[in-house]
């Protein structure tokens, strides 16, 4: 399937909305990610990263609608030179290679906006099987596992770390 990377608009709080609002989407990403995904979570969000200069996290398209999210977080201090990538994509498209297509794409644009950058990292759940064969196809090399680090849903979790570093 066809798709492509743009920044968010404030027009697609409707497919957002729709999409984002998915207990399994959820389940798989950090509490930050709202559930229920509301309207108003959905506008809080919108209005936040198209402010954002330079552009760092960008709507997946597909069939001209936003369905997943992808984006460069760089983080600070002593980790300056690091930055994490995050991403969903609406359960309906699963399963269509798209997100282990659009991770080199994203990690391209965040090297070229953030030339500082020396290292992205991801950090799936461990049992987020289908995000990490995503980062494996994307070229993302595994670095390690922290063991039943993350409580997520009552349920403590695997933590771990994929990235891949700028000219690797």
């Amino acid at each position: 399937m066809e798709f492509k990377l743009r920044s968010w608009r404030l027009s697609d709080l409707e497919s957002l909305v729709k999409y984002a609002d998915n207990p399994a989407i959820a389940a798989n990403m950090t509490d930050m990610f709202p559930h229920p995904y509301t309207v108003e979570k959905g506008m809080a969000f919108l209005e936040m990263v198209t402010a954002q200069q330079p552009v760092l996290v960008w709507a997946i398209e597909t069939n001209g609608e936003a369905c997943g999210g992808i984006g460069i977080h760089p983080l600070s201090d002593i980790m300056r030179k690091n930055a994490e990538l995050g991403y969903w994509l609406a359960e309906p498209f699963w399963g269509m290679n798209i997100v282990s297509r659009a991770i080199p794409q994203a990690v391209e644009m965040g090297f070229q906006a953030l030339p500082d950058i020396n290292r992205i990292f991801a950090r799936p759940f461990g049992t987020n099987i289908a995000s990490q064969r995503a980062l494996e196809k994307a070229g993302f090399i595994y670095e390690t596992r922290f063991e039943k680090t993350i409580f997520k849903n009552g349920v403590f979790l695997d933590e771990l770390f994929y990235a891949v570093r700028r000219n690797s």
